[in-house]
């Protein structure tokens, strides 16, 4: 009889290993999120040596229409505008900003600290102005090769001095 009871419960053992797994399929972990990385840190800003004649320009054209010149990229916003102002007989220079500040212009045979203020005419620049007569704007137009508009925790900007300058000039002065 023990040994009945032995298989017995071997049996039993035996059976309950045969039990079918549960109808519902355990839960499915959740999908792992995919590392998102870092975003590039932003290239550093160009060094500028000592001397501002040896900066890079600033990437654009000037375009003369009648009485006014803009300079920029093509298709983009101007960054700066020399316009003329015939009736008052003022130059008008503006540059990229809002607010009002002292900016400072270079030139090769001189440097002025000049107030801006938000131009009239266009948003989103501010203007320095200028007697027609000035003879600041013959330095800028005969700056060699470049002149440079910094100030105001603005993004300095490093300009050709081209013809165009000049003819704008011309022009207040007929």
């Amino acid at each position: 009889m023990r040994l009945l009871s032995l298989f017995a419960g071997v049996g039993l053992i035996a059976l309950a290993g045969c039990v079918p797994a549960p109808s519902t399929p355990p839960p499915a972990s959740a999908p792992r999120p995919l590392p998102v990385p870092a975003p590039a840190p932003p290239p550093p800003a160009p060094t500028r040596g000592a001397d501002w004649r040896d900066w890079p320009l600033t990437p654009g054209d000037w375009r003369y229409r009648a009485g006014s010149a803009t300079y920029g990229v093509a298709g983009g916003a101007p960054l700066a505008t020399l316009r003329c102002d015939l009736a008052a007989r003022r130059v008008t220079l503006s540059r990229t900003g809002k607010a009002p500040t002292t900016l400072t212009l270079r030139t090769t045979s001189a440097v002025r600290a000049i107030p801006a203020t938000p131009d009239i005419g266009a948003s989103g620049m501010i203007a320095m102005t200028f007697a027609a007569n000035d003879g600041f704007l013959d330095a800028l137009g005969f700056s060699r090769g470049r002149f440079v508009i910094e100030g105001g925790g603005l993004p300095v900007l490093v300009i050709p001095a081209w013809p165009e300058i000049l003819r704008v000039v011309e022009d207040c002065r007929k």
